[in-house]
């Protein structure tokens, strides 16, 4: 054999090799392929929706969800009639103001009885009494302001009641859950799997969660409406008290 004619006898030789090292090659891709596409099925198919998680909570954690409904719907509806504008409005206040400096007080009276919220009231309860002793304008002026101010704790004392059942809800519902976890095990003899308490303490776990996911927001924002018509009360009680304050003996000119 000649000496240029090895290269081509090698490559010859060499030929069967590469291609089987190329089709095993192959061969490994598509299996490391094919696994990690059944692995992305697997994650898909174990993947968590919000949907079974509300529907494995079982009927407590529809109730829990109900009360998250509720407490949404009060929480738009407070924000929207305790702002001050709406509480104690700007141009009215002004208006009345000008009304007791030219000393029309029926007038005053009318504006109250036309435009009712929480200033207005309170105002009328006052106009209502003048011509009496300022004891007595003053009086009624306090038992108004706290009537009203009751009737306004009461709008989002509803949000303190859902905050506080919340989570108790969801610790019935952990009890419930561990009690039918623990019947299994009766039942089965102490033989029970893994799979059959996991239904139980599904339900324990996501009715606890639900609990405490209404439960927090909800008391936060009943902290910051409360705070925020407690102050519009201070400020609009201030105002009220000024306007009257020209009834007090002394002060008459």
């Amino acid at each position: 054999m000649k000496i240029n004619q090895l290269p081509s006898t090698v490559a010859q030789m060499a030929r069967p090799a590469l291609i089987a090292a190329a089709a095993f090659t192959a061969s490994t891709t598509f299996a490391v392929a094919q696994e990690a596409a059944n692995k992305t099925v697997a994650k898909e198919d174990d993947s968590i929706s919000i949907g079974g998680l509300i529907q494995d909570s079982g009927p407590i954690g529809w109730c829990i969800i109900l009360l998250s409904i509720v407490a949404l719907a009060l929480v738009i509806e407070a924000f929207t009639s305790l702002k001050r504008d709406k509480l104690a409005p700007p141009d009215q206040i002004d208006e009345i103001q000008a009304l007791f400096d030219e000393g029309q007080f029926q007038e005053a009276m009318n504006l109250c009885e036309e435009e009712p919220n929480y200033f207005t009231r309170v105002c009328a309860a006052g106009i209502s009494k003048i011509g009496h002793d300022f004891e007595v304008i003053e009086k009624s002026i306090e038992e108004m302001g706290d009537e009203e101010s009751i009737k306004l704790h009461q709008k989002i004392g509803w949000l303190s009641l859902i905050s506080n059942i919340a989570p108790m809800m969801g610790l019935l519902g952990t009890v419930s859950g561990m009690v039918t976890a623990f019947k299994k095990i009766a039942s089965s003899g102490g033989q029970a799997s893994p799979a059959e308490l996991a239904a139980g303490i599904s339900v324990a776990l996501l009715t606890t969660m639900f609990g405490l996911v209404v439960a927090i927001p909800t008391t936060a924002v009943f902290a910051f409406l409360r705070n925020r018509m407690i102050r519009t009360i201070i400020e609009t009680g201030a105002i009220i008290e000024d306007l009257f304050e020209r009834f007090r003996p002394g002060e008459q000119e």
